[in-house]
């Protein structure tokens, strides 16, 4: 499993569901499983994170599917992307306090020449429950997109991900 961080792409993020110096966020350490080319997290919501008395809000809930999805873009189909479209749905309360963990994996790659990609994540209960389901479709963004979102021109590892249309 590779630790998947945003200080390798060479650009400093702020970003409310996996930066780890982002107070007001989740803090939720992503890993890409490179032996089953998933995205992976586990995670333990806490009560500043709730919707109704004990659960977790669903809007929390659907950016953690998000960013576990658009890790998978980034890490299995090596592609900057942004979502276009997604649906989720809710099977089970996630409960604040107990420990969840999400998966996330690409189901259309882009082929070539595409300007996107699908991708599913699942957030899974300590006892293997089905809580919620995402499904997305990302839009890859090029090179000269890609950097102008990094705010500049993309350093180090991150250069790697970044494909041309």
């Amino acid at each position: 499993m590779r630790a998947l961080t945003n200080d390798q792409w060479g650009f400093a993020s702020n970003c409310f569901v996996c930066e780890p110096t982002n107070e007001a966020g989740l803090r939720i350490p992503f890993f890409h499983d490179e032996a089953t080319d998933r995205v992976t997290a586990a995670f333990t919501l806490d009560d500043r994170f709730s919707g109704a008395p004990s659960c977790a809000h669903g809007g929390v809930l659907l950016a953690v599917l998000d960013e576990a999805m658009a890790w998978a873009a980034i890490a299995v189909a090596h592609r900057w992307a942004v979502t276009g479209e997604t649906t989720t749905r809710f099977e089970q309360p996630v409960r604040v306090g107990e420990p969840y963990v999400v998966t996330a994996r690409i189901t259309r790659p882009p082929s070539e020449g595409s300007a996107t990609l699908e991708a599913e994540a699942l957030i899974v209960s300590a006892d293997g429950t089905a809580c919620a389901t995402a499904a997305a479709t990302f839009v890859v963004l090029g090179e000269a997109q890609a950097a102008d979102a990094a705010g500049g021109a993309l350093d180090g590892a991150g250069e790697t991900y970044v494909r041309s249309r």
